[in-house]
């Protein structure tokens, strides 16, 4: 079974235990996960009426209107949370972090409360980053459920939104998902910065992909994450991008349990 990530002397390392260039090789096929989902686009999901009151989430921005962009983090919190909440909040951009639970959320649990007290999105990202596609049911389930009982303890509300490791998900993960009351959310822009420690790399890959509509991945526990989210921001703004939460990306539609957004 693979293992959580762990913080190494090696970035490229942190997520070769878990065959992330595996999830790398799917990306360079099709940016539509490894289990060959059918996903819907946040335009298809604005189209559809609102019917819960999750789609008031979506405040004032209406990405109908203006060229949104949301900015998403997996696999943290980690030490270096604090400082990408600082500049976040200085910037006064919302993201969505979807978390780990092992080592990860129940380590940092007052920065777990902070993300939803400065008004991001935070979802889940599984406790363990186990793959769901290579466990049974019952751990499907276990891997997120146990997330969603520590999210909503800390922030006083369960996920809506979770991230499968690896963007590897099938007819299995959307079943559970649907039961739990759980959208996927995979993405549409990777730095890849598993890979490198060069912040000014990372800028370049995140602005040469960006698009309307866009879900950038990013991972705050790296060395070279956070130092180049400023940069990102600011070059996205000039280019007229307005940043937002995924609930907010998808309003006045929502997102739907069992369904998969990219």
């Amino acid at each position: 079974m693979l293992s959580p990530i762990k913080k190494t002397k090696n970035t490229g390392a942190r997520l070769r235990a878990l065959g992330v260039p595996a999830a790398a090789a799917c990306l360079a096929v099709a940016l539509t996960g490894c289990g060959g989902a059918d996903t819907t686009l946040p335009s298809s999901a604005r189209a559809r009426p609102a019917t819960t009151s999750q789609a008031a989430r979506g405040g004032p921005v209406d990405c109908r209107e203006v060229k949104c962009i949301a900015l998403t983090f997996d696999a943290g919190p980690s030490e270096h949370s604090a400082a990408l909440l600082d500049i976040l909040k200085e910037k006064q951009v919302p993201a969505t972090f979807f978390l780990l639970g092992a080592r990860h959320a129940e380590k940092y649990p007052d920065l777990v409360r902070r993300m939803a007290a400065e008004g991001h999105e935070v979802a889940s990202h599984t406790w363990d980053h186990k793959i769901l596609t290579e466990i049974e049911p019952a751990e499907i389930r276990q891997e997120l459920r146990r997330t969603n009982d520590v999210i909503e303890r800390l922030t006083g509300r369960p996920p809506t939104l979770m991230r499968p490791p690896q963007g590897r998900t099938n007819k299995t993960v959307h079943e559970i998902s649907r039961e739990l009351g759980l959208a996927e959310v995979l993405w549409t822009v990777t730095a890849k910065d598993y890979t490198t420690t060069d912040s000014a790399l990372i800028q370049r890959r995140v602005l040469a992909q960006a698009d309307r509509d866009g879900i950038i991945l990013l991972h705050d526990l790296y060395d070279g994450t956070v130092p180049a989210v400023p940069g990102i921001i600011d070059a996205l703004k000039e280019r007229g991008f307005v940043f937002v939460t995924v609930p907010q990306l998808l309003a006045p539609g929502e997102a739907v349990p069992g369904e998969v957004y990219r």
